[in-house]
Parts: C-alpha cells; sequence; structure tokens
C-alpha cells in the first residue's frame, strides 16, 4: 500500500504495536502519541486505541486513587486516561473502540457462549478469546477511514494478564501481509549511580521475554535518563535482533509535548515507514506545534490556581485539568502554577482565608461522594465573596449552587441529595430516569450533549457561539424548581439543553469571573484546540493577579468591577 495521506489510495490500515517492559509508567502512551502525531504531520490518517489487561469492563467504576482520572469520549465511553493523551496530541476524537478492556473482551466471548454462538465447543482463550481481541484489533482499521493504526498494549510483558493481548498480536502479525505490522517495544536503560554506567541487561530480558511469547520487537525505544552512545546502541541491537538505527534514545523531557521533537530528531517515524514499507515523502509540519511549545517556554507573566479536589495527592486523577492549564497558558503566554489542594482541609472556615489567600483563581474539581463537600463549599464562598476568579467543573458547578442557596438564598439547609437524601431543599436532584437506576457502570449521563448559551454571558464570550457540544459524567442535576429562585436571587442558568432544559452553566454577573458548568470542558481540550472557558479562567486570573500586586488593598469584586 502506498500511502499519501488520502482517502484515495488507502485500501486498508497498517497497523503499530506498542508493548512495554521492564517497569510501568514509561510513558507507552506519550511515545504512541507522539508518533501519531509525527506521522500525522506528514499527512497520513492514523489513530490510537488502547488495550488494558485488567478485568473490569471500563474504568468506570474504578477509584481515580487506582488508576487516575476516568476518560469520557463523545460517544459516551469511560476509558483510560491514556485516551485524553491520544486526543489532546492529534487534536482527533476517540471512541468506544478506541479503549477496550479484558473484562469487555471476556464479557463479549462469555456473552456469545450463552446464546449458543459456539455450538457448544469448549471455549478456550486461544482461540476464542485471542479471535474477539483481534476482531476489536480490526475495528478501526477496517473502517476505510486511517492509514495507520497504533495500540498500545497495556502493562508489561510477562504480566499474566497481558499474555492473551501478546498472544493475540503473534497471530495477528502472521495473519497479515509482511509489512502491515510493525512492533515498537518500549523499554528501560537504567544508570547506575555508583558504576557510572548504563545498564542493557534489564532491556536484553524484557525483550527476551517478548520473543518467549512469539513475538519479535521491530524498534526499541529505550527510556533513560543519560544519552545512548553508539556503543549502547549497538550492543542492545546485537543481544535483541533489531538493527541498530531501530534502537531509538528517548530522554527524560522537560514537558511530554516536547517529545515529537525529539522521537523526529531520533527519526522513529521515518524508521516506522520503512518498516512499514510506506512511501511518504511528505515533510513534517510542525510550526503549529513548535509555536504552542513557545508559548508554553516563554511565558510573560504567571498565575497560581487552586485545584480543590479530594483526590488532589495523585495529580492524575485530574490529568485533563492539569493539561487543560498549560494549553490555556501557552495561549495566554502565562505560567499556569497549580497549587494541589485537598478539599477535606477547608471544612474548617478559620482555615480558608489562610490557605486560599495568595490564589489567583480558585477551580473546584469533579468527583463523587460526600468526603471534603463542605470544604469546597468553602472555597467557592471565599472565592465569591473576595472576587476571586472561580470555575465550578460538574461536582464544583453543584457545590456553588448549594453554596449560593445556603448564603445568598437563606436556603440554610440546601443541599445536593446525593450527599443528604433527606434534605428539605435537594436544590441538586437525581434524574427521575436514574431513580430507578441500580447498577454504577456506564449508567450515568454520559458522552457529548448540546448546550444552548446566552449570549450576554461570559460562557458566550469564552466559545464565541451559541450552541456548543460538551462531555458529561454525572448522574445529578441543578433541581429547576428552583431556578426562578436562583434567577432572581442573582445567579443566572446561561447555559441549557435545548432537548430537556437542565442546566448546563451557571454564572454571577456581579462577579469579575464566576463560572459554574455541568459538564466536563477539560476532556475537549487540545494543544491545537485549547478549551475555550480555561483560556478566558487563565486570563481572568491574570487580571485578578494584576490587580492584586498593583494594590495593597484586598481586591474585592467592587473594586475590580469598578
Amino acid at each position: 500500500m502506498a500511502a499519501t495521506g488520502t482517502n484515495s489510495t488507502r485500501t486498508s490500515a497498517k497497523y503499530i504495536f506498542v508493548t512495554g517492559g521492564v517497569t510501568s509508567s514509561l510513558g507507552k502512551g506519550i511515545i504512541a502519541s507522539s508518533l501519531a502525531k509525527l506521522l500525522q504531520a506528514r499527512g497520513l490518517s492514523v489513530t490510537i486505541q488502547k488495550f488494558d489487561p485488567y478485568l473490569n469492563i471500563d474504568p468506570g467504576t474504578l477509584n481515580p486513587y487506582e488508576h487516575g482520572e476516568c476518560y469520557v469520549t463523545d460517544d459516551g465511553a469511560e476509558t483510560d486516561l491514556d485516551l485524553g493523551h491520544y486526543e489532546r496530541f492529534l487534536n482527533t476524537p476517540t471512541s468506544q473502540a478506541n479503549n477496550i478492556t479484558t473484562g469487555r473482551i471476556y464479557n463479549n466471548v462469555i456473552t456469545r457462549e450463552r446464546k449458543g454462538d459456539f455450538l457448544g465447543k469448549t471455549v478456550q482463550v486461544v482461540p476464542h478469546i485471542t479471535d474477539e481481541i483481534k476482531r476489536n484489533l480490526r475495528l478501526l482499521g477496517d473502517s476505510g477511514e486511517y492509514d495507520i493504526v497504533i495500540t498500545e498494549i497495556g502493562g508489561c510483558v510477562g504480566d499474566i494478564e497481558s499474555l492473551p493481548f501478546i498472544e493475540a498480536v503473534r497471530q495477528f502479525k502472521f495473519e497479515l501481509d509482511e509489512h502491515d505490522t510493525l512492533i515498537i517495544h518500549l523499554t528501560l536503560v537504567p544508570y547506575l549511580q555508583s558504576a557510572g554506567e548504563l545498564k542493557t541487561k534489564p532491556t536484553q530480558h524484557s525483550v527476551k521475554m517478548l520473543q518467549e511469547s512469539g513475538v519479535q520487537a521491530d524498534i526499541l525505544v529505550c527510556r533513560t535518563e543519560h544519552p545512548l552512545p553508539m556503543d549502547i546502541r549497538k550492543k542492545i541491537a546485537l543481544f535483541c535482533n533489531v538493527q541498530v538505527n531501530s534502537v531509538i534514545e528517548a530522554m527524560d523531557a522537560e514537558t511530554i509535548y516536547d517529545v515529537p521533537l525529539l522521537m523526529k530528531k531520533e527519526k522513529l517515524d521515518q524508521r516506522a515507514l520503512y518498516m512499514l514499507d510506506l512511501y511518504n515523502d511528505q515533510d513534517t509540519d510542525l510550526d503549529a506545534w513548535k509555536g504552542f511549545l513557545n508559548g508554553l517556554k516563554n511565558p510573560t507573566s504567571e498565575v497560581r490556581i487552586g485545584l480543590v479536589g479530594k483526590y488532589v495527592e495523585l495529580h492524575d486523577a485530574y490529568k485533563s485539568i492539569a493539561e487543560s492549564f498549560i494549553h490555556a497558558g501557552s495561549k495566554n503566554e502565562c505560567k499556569v502554577h497549580i497549587d494541589w489542594i485537598q478539599s477535606e482541609n477547608l471544612a474548617d472556615e478559620a482555615a480558608v482565608e489562610d490557605r486560599l489567600r495568595d490564589l489567583d483563581g480558585i477551580l473546584v474539581a469533579p468527583g463523587f461522594g460526600e468526603r471534603g463537600i463542605e470544604g469546597k463549599i468553602n472555597a467557592i464562598k471565599y472565592a465569591r465573596e473576595n472576587g476571586v476568579p472561580f470555575f465550578g467543573i460538574c461536582l464544583g458547578m453543584q457545590c456553588a449552587v448549594i453554596e449560593y442557596a445556603r448564603n445568598v438564598l437563606g436556603l440554610a439547609d440546601a443541599h445536593s441529595f446525593e450527599m443528604n437524601p433527606d434534605t428539605p431543599h435537594p436544590v441538586i436532584n437525581m434524574m427521575e430516569d436514574q431513580k430507578k437506576v441500580v447498577n454504577m457502570g456506564g449508567t450515568m449521563r454520559l458522552g457529548a450533549y448540546a448546550c444552548k448559551i446566552k449570549k450576554d454571558s461570559l460562557a458566550y464570550q469564552a466559545y464565541g457561539k451559541t450552541v456548543i457540544s460538551e462531555r458529561h459524567r454525572h448522574r445529578y442535576e441543578f433541581n429547576n424548581a428552583y431556578a426562578d429562585r436562583f434567577e432572581k436571587g442573582g445567579m443566572r442558568a446561561v447555559g441549557t439543553n435545548p432537548e430537556t432544559g437542565l442546566v448546563e452553566i451557571v454564572e454571577l454577573p456581579n462577579h469579575p469571573w464566576f463560572v459554574g458548568v455541568q459538564f466536563h470542558p477539560e476532556l475537549k481540550s487540545t494543544v491545537m484546540a485549547p478549551q475555550p472557558l480555561f483560556v478566558q479562567f487563565v486570563k481572568a486570573a491574570m487580571a485578578f493577579s494584576d490587580h492584586r500586586h498593583a494594590y495593597a488593598a484586598p481586591v474585592t469584586s467592587e473594586t475590580l468591577v469598578g
């Protein structure tokens, strides 16, 4: 197949598999995303999928401390956070087909077995589980939309959980033509300080373990803290059965967004195209990417924004929010310092001012459950009363509604039905069709929904249009029975779902920048298209910071508005 990035010459997709060894967290997702970006920049159509070895059907019910954030796609799939990297790098949406777990594979096979699809045969890992894995491998490639499908295999080679996926890759490679598949193995070349040497033995053992499963790596990407000299590359090539120019150095980078440029310097994309027998003479167009990096690395100002949540000890629990601040910061040529604040520590109102007084903006993060809820409410009260730019996402928006009901509208016992089913004022309530739901997994309002925005609003200033689409992941909603009361009391619903009338965005007109959204805007922020609300929130924080440093007196809503 000669691929030029146009549909006219595409007959079938080529497949690149990214495996990992030695240790987890080496960055398979970043390497896969970086390679995909380089190939995309050459005019090729590329997508990435992630195969996760755990038995959950999806990560929707996993504790964020276990697995980081749960990323949600337009079509409502609850997925691994690596899909966020894929979208942020490629600026193209993913779907249900881009994230497959062992749980879903087994669930599909067992469901078919119960229906009698196997005609009484003994159902086994080989061939039935591996056949189902291969069927999912082909879903995106057979769509006719892509020149190349990159598949990241989660976990480490040698893990019991990963064996069926590696076996499926082995079979898949031999079912396709010689140049239709490529195996990239990410491994570690550690530096022993006491010996003053880079050690290749972990890489050798990792590749050997992959070979024991019947799979030979074509390209080795070696994570290292020190440059790989040619003698080390030759040694790795000799013992791992690869050519020396297939040993790729992956040095630790200042930011993950440097990695595409580092991989371009190492000619990873050229090597992949050569081994896939794909002719492509188009120059890699990374000008816009370099412009983003320039804004990121050469800020003209800086702000400190508090992220108030209950999973802040693991920053990956709010990965998309943190990355959205990077995108918005670059757009504003501003360095955004995130102050990670445990919401439980703000439950005592006396501690709130000391903890929040030096911030230029406050974001109250999404989440579930009662833990830390009062601390979030106290943080919102502080932001509202002191004119600090505020951004509430999902539960953060709901907490803003609760805080306003209690402290401005006089509904002292107002709460969310989720936290207190007996509250006399359930200003946040469950949707009627959710009250009958028993299962937890995949049963919320998930995926992309439309929102109609009023023109005289901060949200409209950000988006520049009256109808938007954003992704959701929640079960509770603003209680429209209280809509008039809030409107008269000063909190406006400026964004609603055009079909259901459910409230999507609330604002305070008498505040410099106070916005709460029911959806998750962070999930659609990318390098090439920073999320508009984050861009405006950072801009508001910059203005607040300028005022704060210009005047010794405390900044309030009145001084800023005036």
